[in-house]
């Protein structure tokens, strides 16, 4: 089996990931370099290469973990990277519209340590260039010549509904006073569960691998995906604002019921039943009372069921990984799982 830079079994998940964008970057510059001027430059700035004048810069431009998913099922099922470079560039076009649509919907001013696209250009230029990445997407897809290209579209097209679902049932949750913590995780499990799956099987695809393993993989990324979450919700209540990027408490702003949120306040404990008095309040939540209501959601057993939830997926996930029985690259799929519960950004 030939491996586009392969690397060595013990390669640490931040290799994986340089890795990855060093393949990845130029391909999604030569993509995004097709989309109309305006939106170019919209899109440009969103990931880091320029200024929101178009002077060249270096920003982060996220970790490409889902970009990397791709690549690495590619070559765990014996294909080369390069074969799955169209999906992986289509993926990263993909998260990024979500992005750019997210910050507009929660209405976040940071994102990796500075403004986001909104804030600078407005918000209906940051939604047309979020809806400009998602359908440059399906192009890269289709203008690959892959024979799994078609049915790569599809996959890819079906999690988008799935995201767009579990957005929409985020922003209705923040009207509820009733939400249950299984309908929260079908939320989660659509909103980013369903990409790091689509990633994972459009991997295969592109892989041309066998129906069994594409199967076991899209499972690996599903339970991945809802790992994700749950560590990304515990970031967006108790992560360090110099590292994630956003403000302290980012999520608790909202007041919007993540994962940790709703186990706490499903949790029938003194600390719950206060954790909802404060959540139904209508007046705003001063920074004081934003650490008030994060010692609540861990004092009643969010912060450490959201953990456990975590672990377990991890686990399960890890079941799929190796009952696909890989190639290759089971050490940097297992250093990436580790990574997403594992992480301070």
């Amino acid at each position: 089996m030939t491996t586009t830079g392969a690397r060595d079994a013990s390669t640490p998940a931040h290799e994986v990931l340089d890795w990855t964008r060093g393949l990845v970057d130029p391909a999604l510059r030569t993509a995004v370099d097709t989309l109309p001027e305006d939106m170019r430059h919209i899109a440009g700035y969103h990931f880091g290469w320029w200024d929101e004048r178009g002077q060249p810069r270096r920003a982060s431009g996220g970790k490409a973990l889902r970009a990397a998913l791709v690549l690495l099922t590619a070559e765990a099922v014996g294909a080369t990277a390069s074969a799955a470079l169209p999906a992986a560039v289509a993926v990263e076009l993909v998260h990024n519209f979500s992005l750019l649509h997210d910050d507009v919907i929660d209405q976040d001013v940071t994102r990796r340590h500075r403004p986001t696209a909104w804030s600078v250009f407005g918000t209906s230029a940051a939604i047309l260039a979020g809806d400009a990445l998602v359908t440059l997407a399906s192009g890269v897809l289709g203008t690959s010549e892959h024979p799994a290209a078609l049915r790569g579209i599809r996959v890819l097209n079906n999690s988008v509904q799935d995201l767009i679902q579990g957005q929409i049932m985020d922003i209705a949750f923040e009207q509820r006073d009733d939400v249950e913590l299984a309908e929260c995780q079908r939320m989660a499990q659509s909103k980013t569960g369903a990409l790091l799956g689509a990633a994972c099987e459009l991997g295969t695809l592109f892989g041309d691998a066998a129906p069994e393993q594409t199967e076991h993989l899209r499972a690996f990324g599903d339970k991945l995906g809802l790992a994700f979450q749950h560590a990304d919700d515990l970031l967006g209540i108790w992560g360090d604002p110099d590292v994630t990027g956003k403000p302290a408490y980012s999520d608790l702003h909202g007041r919007k019921k993540t994962l940790p949120v709703v186990a706490a306040l499903q949790s029938g404990t003194p600390a719950g039943n206060e954790l909802a008095t404060r959540y139904q309040r209508e007046e705003p939540l001063s920074h004081a009372e934003l650490t008030e209501v994060a010692d609540l959601i861990d004092t009643a057993g969010g912060r450490s069921w959201s953990h456990d939830q975590a672990s377990r997926l991890l686990t399960e996930a890890r079941h799929h990984l190796h009952a696909a029985n890989p190639h290759a690259r089971t050490a940097e799929l297992e250093a990436l799982a580790d990574m997403v519960t594992d992480r301070d950004h």
